[in-house]
């Protein structure tokens, strides 16, 4: 029986939940992708995997260009073992409040929804393995709030055929 509720009680905390659009608001601020993206910003960051191990670190140059219909991101990755990735977004206002987007090896498209000082944006994307050979397709739960002083702060859940597989946590400046 033990085994039994070791693997229902793994089961129960990798299905912990992740933040809501209805969550209390921290802040009276009011995040407008277009005008945080327009221009130069840069992130930082590292993915866990599901037991919190940090397996990768990276650095993303983005150039931002925002011309009142779409938003257009060019994300060039630095990853810590010295490999590099260019990624290129190009993101559609689709309402008030709602984007839709697309970038090579994203599956359909992308959705995502501000709201107040938070905005979230859901995708499947196939992304190269470290070792450089193959992919894997990966769906993104991204969630993101605006901080002071033109800093964004990112939790990216992530699953895989949807087992939670990790999370990545990403500190975006604006330049």
């Amino acid at each position: 029986m033990r085994p039994i509720f070791a693997f229902v009680g793994l089961i129960a905390l990798l299905a912990c939940g992740t933040p809501d659009l209805d969550d209390p608001k921290l802040s009276d601020e009011k995040l407008n992708l277009e005008e945080f993206f327009d221009g130069r910003s840069v992130a930082y960051g590292q993915f866990q995997d599901v037991l919190g191990r940090v397996q990768r670190r990276f650095k993303v140059n983005i150039e931002g260009d925002w011309n009142g219909e779409t938003l257009v991101l060019d994300e060039r990755f630095s990853y810590s073992d010295g490999s590099t990735e260019r990624r290129v977004w190009t993101l559609t206002k689709t309402g008030a409040d709602s984007w839709s987007g697309t970038a090579p090896g994203v599956q359909g498209k992308a959705v995502g929804l501000e709201s107040g000082d938070t905005f979230n944006w859901k995708y499947t994307i196939d992304l190269p393995k470290a070792s450089g050979s193959g992919t894997l397709r990966v769906s993104f739960d991204d969630w993101m709030w605006l901080l002071e002083d033109g800093r964004l702060l990112n939790r990216a859940f992530m699953r895989q055929s949807g087992i939670k597989v990790g999370e990545a946590t990403i500190f975006f400046e604006k330049k």
